[in-house]
């Protein structure tokens, strides 16, 4: 039986909910809405983890899953007036049949081709929610008045959060088991698993179904937090490059790194706004990003167990080795 769960790790999750919890207690309604959206970009950024971080096929077309999800029960809700009870879990399922159609023959190409199929597919929905009845999508406008799940600021922080938190926990106790790690090996030498007799293409594509799943689960609460969608801002280059940025920087193939990272970035780009209220923040973000990646590549979550075991008086180099295999601590 494998140990998946020790006295130490359960302790530090139910302390991380603790403290978020009594967030709303201390602070005001503008850092609730921060906190809000970098929630949904945790979410976001941990989806594309699942697939891009542990087996290595990196994704260049994940708002293709988000904008399915989001479409999907926008489309339900607003123009066939579906319960949301409804519309939401058919979102999310489109989202993983979608997602597989096109998906699926894309997971036997390697490394860039994939990326740059992935892409295509991101650039192949962004024309046709204009183009093709545009009655249903909204067309370049998009779709606005979409109904809300709740209301007030402290409800939706406490909603997204609680996503965030069961997917979180979810994919941390997933990626701890035999099951994780064989997609981990996938991203290591994807031959050799191959030569162990495992059926690797059957792992990649549950690896896509979870991150599938994921993307529909954040793309379809958010677009009813939010209240409307436009194409040009969902299928935007900039929300990819946060995604991933959020991903690599937090530490990808560890799960919690992309949850770091995600509010790293979020509060980054919020307390820009007064100096730089334009995209240059994205290129000042970029560069951020970049630095940290490059003299700390295995991102911010290593970073801090560095600092606890230097602290403790251990030896910090072996968080580097066993953050990457098994993206826990």
């Amino acid at each position: 039986m494998e140990k998946i769960f020790t006295t130490r790790s359960i302790l530090l999750w139910i302390l991380f909910a603790v403290v978020m919890c009594a967030i709303p207690f201390l602070a005001g309604k503008g850092f609730l809405r921060i906190c809000i959206q970098a929630f949904f970009l945790a979410i976001y950024a941990m989806s594309w983890d699942v697939l891009s971080g542990r087996t290595g096929y990196v994704s260049f077309g994940h708002p293709f899953l988000v904008g399915i999800g989001t479409y999907a029960t926008a489309i339900l809700s607003y123009r066939f007036d579906m319960p949301l009870i409804a519309s939401i879990p058919l979102g999310i399922l489109a989202t993983m049949i979608g997602g597989t159609i096109l998906f699926l023959p894309a997971l036997r190409i390697k490394e860039t081709y994939f990326a740059l199929v992935t892409l295509a597919f991101m650039e192949l929905i962004y024309q046709l929610t204009q183009v093709v009845r545009p009655d249903l999508t909204g067309g370049t406008r998009g779709i606005s008045g979409i109904e809300s799940i709740t209301t007030g600021a402290i409800n939706n922080y406490y909603l997204s959060f609680g996503l965030m938190f069961i997917i979180a926990f979810s994919l941390w106790a997933l990626m701890r088991t035999r099951l994780g790690n064989a997609l981990s090996a996938i991203g290591m030498n994807e031959e050799a698993v191959k030569g162990c007799g495992i059926n690797t293409t059957k792992l990649k594509l549950f690896a896509f179904l979870v991150s599938a799943l994921v993307a529909g689960i954040g793309g379809a609460f958010s677009v009813h937090y939010f209240g409307s969608l436009a194409p040009r801002n969902l299928f935007d280059i900039n929300f990819l490059f946060t995604i991933i940025v959020a991903a690599l920087i937090g530490g990808s193939s560890t799960i919690i790194g992309p949850m770091i990272g995600a509010l790293f970035l979020t509060f980054l780009l919020e307390y820009l706004r007064p100096w730089v209220p334009g995209t240059e923040r994205f290129f000042i973000y970029g560069i951020v990003a970049l630095l940290l990646y490059m003299y700390r590549p295995s991102g911010i979550y290593a970073i801090f167990w560095e600092v606890v075991d230097k602290f403790k008086g251990k030896n910090a180099s072996s968080i580097k080795d066993s953050t990457s295999i098994q993206g826990v601590k």
